[in-house]
């Protein structure tokens, strides 16, 4: 199974978001080709409504706290209620160019 799959099963099953996109952006990074170490990960859930952006990355770090010790180097979360989903049209921000380990 892949790093991708694991991290949208476990989501998935411990939320049942509205919405979950799991991408692998490892190629935009200074990794060997089929790398899975960078992630960006939006999640739609009615369980974020009354909750700071801190406290939502914090659940979603807790359910993927063993991918978070060694398999993912980084996770860009987009963490949003429908209503805020609605309201960005859908739509998260591209992650940055990699700045790092002469990549560009």
């Amino acid at each position: 199974m892949t790093i991708q799959t694991e991290i949208e099963q476990k989501i998935q099953q411990a939320m049942q978001p509205d919405y979950l996109e799991v991408v692998n952006e490892s190629h935009m990074h200074n990794v060997p080709a089929g790398s899975e170490s960078h992630f960006k990960v939006t999640v739609v859930s009615e369980q974020f409504k009354g909750k700071m952006l801190i406290a939502r990355h914090r659940q979603i770090n807790g359910i993927l706290v063993e991918e978070l010790n060694g398999k993912i180097h980084a996770l860009a979360l987009h963490t949003l209620t429908p209503e805020e989903h609605f309201a960005k049209g859908g739509k998260v921000a591209d992650s940055p160019l990699c700045a790092g380990g002469g990549k560009g």
